[in-house]
């Protein structure tokens, strides 16, 4: 069952997000020792406090349950600064579907798992200029994942 929900994670997270991902190394995850609920409000506040807004949650769950799998601890949480975010769009039409950026959030046994794409794997061909905004999302990302991390042991 772990296999099967970390599988449609993954395909849930590309459907998000249109993205194909090639390997281990596009993907960024966590596992938190802490309780759905609490995680979600965790993760919301470390996105705020690192300047970043939510800009919706959307629940993926639904559509889960319906086909059988049993968990309603399921969401995608969509965020940026809406003045990078904005400003990405007009120079660069084309990665308009893969913002505002986005992380899956899920119940496993008592954990919570956090899993999102790697920023960087939209820099492939892109202008330094860009490839500099995606390296620091990543880096963001990188420290919004050891945050909810060390505040969940």
């Amino acid at each position: 069952m772990k296999i099967r929900l970390r599988h449609l994670t993954l395909v849930c997270l590309l459907w998000t997000s249109h993205l194909t991902i090639a390997n281990a190394d596009d993907i960024m995850m966590a596992r938190i020792n802490q309780d759905f609920p609490e995680a979600m409000l965790k993760l919301q506040e470390t996105l705020k406090n690192q300047g970043y807004t939510v800009s919706r949650v959307q629940r993926v769950d639904i559509g889960l349950t319906k086909s059988g799998y049993l968990t309603d601890k399921y969401r995608v949480v969509f965020y940026g600064k809406p003045d990078e975010i904005n400003r990405i769009s007009q120079q660069y039409p084309e990665l308009i579907p893969y913002l505002p950026l986005k992380i899956a959030i899920f119940a496993e046994a008592d954990d919570t798992m956090l899993v999102a794409a790697n920023p960087l794997i939209l820099s492939i061909n892109a202008p330094k200029p860009l490839q500099k905004q995606l390296s620091r999302w990543e880096k963001d990302l990188e420290k919004l994942l050891a945050q909810m991390k060390i505040q969940s042991d």
